[in-house]
Formats: structure tokens, sequence, C-alpha cells
């Protein structure tokens, strides 16, 4: 188990098997993802240093937080059910029995990305602007969200894509690229919301709706499985909700009359 979730951490930032112009094509991409969904929150707050630093920490923190805290607890809810139902029978009722796994995936995504948000909060005397906790979420999501898109693409890139496919399948070879790509409009929005709320003084209640928007998503996964969607289906529901979930961060960020002629600084 340990020489797994080492192995899953190291795989974030090495990249063997694939082209150093591959390895810049994924993290290029990636970081293209990012801008174009942060911009509609329409910040300067990435001239703060300080705000480089939550992007980058959330990223690594987060990353950290799959590889040691959601894997062995998605692996000792896996062994704990095993104790009371067999395999046959947990396959059966998967759309149940995931459902542990599958909010752990959100609870300790989402509450590993807030960590550099509550940090700077805290420094703050407990008391910040809402829209700047908005923003401040942004980013760590951003930074997540880029970090996760570089590492999938280039394991799509590992497992031997080309623009052959393309040619081959059509525009369904583009569809894990799709897919990140409204994981980063997804991850950018959760934690904006978890941000906004934390300044509001709702911290954990905006967590858990963070978080259950997040297992919700990855649920879709289940469905998927147990052959209740198609793999299009998956893609456009994934779509869907990562722009739903933009939308209500951003109805937040835009909602009063004189919020476009706010500036979100954070200075300090």
């Amino acid at each position: 188990m340990l020489e797994y979730m080492v192995d899953f951490f190291v795989s974030g930032f090495i990249y063997p098997g694939i082209l150093w112009t591959q390895a810049l094509l994924g993290i290029g991409l990636a970081i293209v993802f990012g801008a174009i969904w942060f911009a509609p929150y329409w910040t300067p707050i990435l001239k703060k240093p300080w705000a480089w630093a939550v992007l980058a920490g959330s990223a690594i923190l987060t990353w950290a937080a799959a590889a040691f805290i959601q894997i062995p607890l998605q692996f000792l809810a896996g062994q704990a059910l095993e104790h009371f139902w067999s395999l046959e029978i947990l396959m059966s009722w998967l759309l149940l029995t995931a459902i542990p796994q599958i909010l752990l995936s959100g609870l300790v995504q989402e509450g590993a990305k807030l960590v550099p948000v509550v940090v700077y909060w805290w420094r703050k005397g407990r008391n910040i602007d809402p829209k700047l906790g908005l923003a401040i979420g942004a980013v760590a999501g951003a930074g997540f969200g880029i970090f996760e898109a570089a590492w999938a693409h280039n394991t799509i890139f590992a497992a031997g894509w080309s623009w052959e496919a393309v040619q081959t399948s059509g525009l369904v070879a583009l569809a894990p690229f799709w897919e990140r790509f409204f994981a980063v409009a997804f991850h950018t929005a959760a934690s904006a919301l978890a941000g906004y709320g934390l300044a509001k003084g709702w911290g954990w209640q905006f967590y858990l709706i963070a978080s259950f928007l997040h297992a919700f998503l990855n649920y879709s996964v289940v469905a998927l499985q147990s052959g209740l969607i198609t793999v299009i289906q998956l893609e456009i529901f994934a779509a869907v909700w990562a722009i739903l979930v933009t939308g209500g961060a951003l109805w937040l960020r835009w909602r009063k009359s004189e919020a476009v002629a706010e500036s979100i600084s954070g200075v300090g």
C-alpha cells in the first residue's frame, strides 16, 4: 500500500515514457485551461506573491492528500465493506457501496485545497472580505486543477495517445482533454465557493457543500461502471456540472451591481 501511495505521488512529477515535447504540451494545455477558467473571476489577485504561494501550496497539498490520505481511507472503506459482504454483492450494489469512497474523494480533496485559504484567513485575524475569500479559493482551486490536468494529460500521452487517434477515432479521441478542461473549471469554482463561505463565517458548511458537489461529479464514474451512462454522456454531464458550479461561484462574485467596479486586490 505504501509503495502504491508513493508511486502515485511521484507520478505527479515524473512522466516516464513520453517525449519532452509531449510533457511541455501537457503542462501548457493545463495552464491554458486554468487561465481560461480563472479569467471570468476578473481579479488581479495574482499580482500578489502570496497568491502564487496559495496556488502552488494547494496543488502540492491536495496531491499529497490524495496520495497519502484519500487512497488509504478509500482502501480501508473497501476493506470494511468486504468484511460484511462478498465482492459479488458489493459489485451488484455498486451504486450504493461506492458511495463511501466517492464521498471520501470529495472530503479529502476539497479540504486539502482549502488549507492555504484557511492559513491566509487565519493570518488576517479570521476577517476577510467574502469576495476576497472567493478569489483566494479560486486561486487554490485553479492551482490543483492545473496540476491534476498536467498529470492527466501526460498520463494520456504515456498510454500512447497521438494525433493519429483523432484521425482514426474522430473527436472522441479528444474526450480526455475535454474532461480535464471542465475538471479545471470545477476545481476552481468549488474552491471559490468554499473560500467565500469561510470568509462569510460559514466555513464548514461551504466546505461540505463543495465536497458533496465534488463527490456528485465523481459519482458519474460509478454510473458509467454500472452501465447506466455512456462515456459520451459522462463527459457531457461533467461539462454541464462544472458550468453550473462555475455559474454559482460567478454569481456570488458579481451579484451586486457595484461589484463590477470593485477590485479584489488582497492587499496585505
